[in-house]
C-alpha cells in the first residue's frame, strides 16, 4: 500500500518572505539545524533558498548577506508536491529534477511541509537504493 507525503513530511516548514535577507535565512538554518528555507510572497510559496545558494549565489558573488534579499538568490522554479501525493511520486520527482527536498503545498500554494530524500528512504525501508537512485541524477546549478 502506498504511503502519502503527509505521512512523513516535516510539517510547518521554516519560511521567510521574499524580501528577507541572506543573513536572516542563514541564521534560521544555523539555529534550526536545517539546510533550506522556503520563500514566500503573501503567504504563498515563491521559491526556496538553500545553504548552497547562500554560498554560491551570495557569498561567492561578494554580496553583503545583511543587504541581499532572498529574491536575488533563491530558486524560484521549484517542484512541489501535495500532502495527498504518494511517496512514489515524490521519489520520482526528486530523481527527475535532481533535488533532495520537495516543498509540500496546499491548493493555494501555501507551504504546509517539506519532504526530504532521507524521509522517503527511511519510510520505505530502502535507504541505500532510494538514495542511490535519486543521487545519480546530475545536480542543477
Amino acid at each position: 500500500m502506498s504511503r502519502r507525503v503527509s505521512d512523513l513530511m516535516t510539517a510547518t516548514p521554516h519560511t521567510l518572505p521574499l524580501e528577507a535577507t541572506l543573513y536572516e535565512a542563514a541564521r534560521i538554518m544555523r539555529d534550526k539545524g536545517i539546510g533550506d528555507v522556503l520563500v514566500t510572497l503573501a503567504g504563498r510559496l515563491c521559491g526556496m533558498v538553500t545553504d548552497r545558494d547562500i554560498v554560491v549565489r551570495g557569498i561567492a558573488e561578494c554580496r553583503d548577506p545583511s543587504l541581499t534579499p532572498l529574491s536575488d538568490v533563491c530558486t524560484a522554479e521549484i517542484t512541489t508536491v501535495r500532502p495527498n501525493d504518494d511517496t512514489e511520486t515524490a521519489a520520482r520527482l526528486m530523481r527527475e529534477q535532481a533535488v533532495r527536498r520537495l516543498p509540500v503545498v496546499d491548493a493555494e500554494q501555501r507551504p504546509v511541509g517539506i519532504v526530504s530524500i532521507g524521509d522517503l528512504a527511511l519510510a520505505n525501508g530502502e535507504a541505500p537504493g532510494v538514495l542511490a537512485a535519486i543521487s545519480k541524477a546530475p545536480p542543477h546549478l
